[in-house]
């Protein structure tokens, strides 16, 4: 179910709910990024609609998996953005809950279970206003975007240079 990579990056999301779809509109900011070489090149950056069995598939064989999906937190601000880091002998659970009915929670459970969680998850919960039918995000999340995007990318070169730092 998805190709061994180092460094995973996946945007959970439905892009026909609103702010649900926003891990995907990051992903499609990173893509652009990666094509300019802003991102190492064993960097996988993938969409998923959050169901477990794929976002396991996803992050297996990665060494860091950064995950971007929005939350319902209450009370909420719309545009908020929750970093969690789960390292495989340290998890816990996030204030913030998935907008999907299953999802991420349920994939880290039944990964670490399996023994198939990545060295390093780092998730990104970004709270929604609107999760209705419908396209495109509300301002307040639309304005999180960027500065989200600029986030993983650090996210990625910190690891890679602290593996670097490591490795000598």
């Amino acid at each position: 179910m998805g190709s061994p990579a180092r460094i995973a990056v996946i945007g959970v999301g439905n892009e026909f709910r609103r702010d649900d779809g926003v891990g995907r509109v990051v992903c499609a900011r990173l893509l652009e990024r990666a094509r300019s070489g802003a991102l190492p090149p064993d960097t996988v950056v993938e969409a998923c609609d959050g169901d477990p069995a794929r976002l396991m598939g996803l992050w297996e064989g990665a060494r860091l998996a950064v995950v971007v999906d929005a939350a319902h937190a209450h009370p909420g601000t719309a545009g908020r953005i929750h970093r969690i880091q789960l390292d495989a002998e340290r998890l816990g659970h996030p204030s913030a809950t998935s907008s999907h009915g299953l999802g991420l929670g349920e994939a880290v459970d039944l990964a670490r279970v399996l023994g198939r969680l990545p060295e390093r998850l780092v998730v990104y919960a970004v709270e929604g206003a609107d999760g209705s039918l419908g396209t495109g995000l509300t301002p307040a999340v639309a304005d999180v975007v960027e500065p989200l995007a600029d986030a993983v990318e650090d996210e990625i070169l910190r690891y890679r240079a602290a593996q670097a730092g490591g490795e000598r």
